[in-house]
């Protein structure tokens, strides 16, 4: 069947608006191996005239403090990825144990080569944030890394002030891994945790980790705060872009 193309393609009049994010523009570097945060981010970030773009960046499937240093390297290359003409509001390195290894500071500075209009956060910034905006100093600290990267965080956060009641980890280096731990296994790390005395709020880190499921049931248990890496950061990015909008299954934070 032969098709004879129109000889005269027609030109309609329309009209342009101000597109997606008409309240804030919100940009997440998420890691290649990373299976949780946009599921969850899709649930933390459902708010009217909030638009959120993403970029995968290159990283190892094993979590060492060697592997991830070495994100530094694509880092600008994967920021590059979130066209810089859509004006973001704000922008999040998307990788708790990535920032405390290369530091929230030179984090900063290379997402800035490409966005230098953005506000910059990252888990482990938003994680500081979001206890100031608590009030809480004391914490239990509950990562899926094997030593020596959860000691790098416990002393980052010492750093700055904060004081860890608790420690405890699942002890696994394989990015695959983590994401497959079970919610009702994190909750009971929770919980474990966050019933001590000397304990004020619980923080579980790891982009990859399913702890959104369980965060108002654990609140609820325990009487506390329960902060997890994806949440604080979705909080982090609507609070830098001025968003004040409360989620009612995202636990306490999200009243702040």
């Amino acid at each position: 069947m032969h098709i004879t193309p129109m000889s005269i393609i027609e030109t309609l009049p329309f009209t342009i608006d101000a597109g997606l994010g008409t309240r804030a523009r919100l940009g997440a570097i998420i890691l290649q191996t990373d299976q949780t945060i946009e599921h969850e981010f899709a649930t933390l970030l459902r708010c009217d005239g909030v638009a959120l773009y993403h970029a995968r960046m290159p990283n190892e499937m094993e979590v060492t403090p060697e592997t991830l240093l070495q994100m530094a390297r694509d880092l600008p290359a994967a920021a590059a990825l979130l066209p810089r003409r859509f004006a973001f509001d704000a922008i999040a390195y998307c990788c708790t144990s990535g920032a405390t290894m290369i530091g929230e500071d030179r984090v900063d500075s290379m997402i800035r080569q490409c966005h230098p209009d953005a506000v910059i956060t990252d888990p482990l910034r938003a994680f500081m944030a979001a206890l100031e905006a608590l009030g809480i100093k004391r914490i239990g600290l509950l990562t899926p890394y094997a030593p020596e990267v959860t000691t790098q965080m416990q002393n980052r956060l010492l750093q700055a002030g904060f004081r860890i009641s608790a420690l405890a980890s699942f002890n696994q280096s394989d990015d695959f891994s983590v994401a497959r731990i079970s919610s009702d296994s994190i909750l009971e790390g929770i919980l474990a945790l966050g019933r001590r005395d000397d304990c004020d709020a619980v923080c579980v880190s790891c982009t990859s980790l399913r702890v959104l499921p369980v965060i108002a049931r654990a609140e609820r248990l325990l009487g506390k705060p329960v902060l997890s890496s994806n949440q604080v950061s979705a909080w982090h990015l609507l609070r830098l872009a001025q968003v004040r909008d409360r989620i009612d299954v995202a636990g306490r934070l999200f009243q702040v």
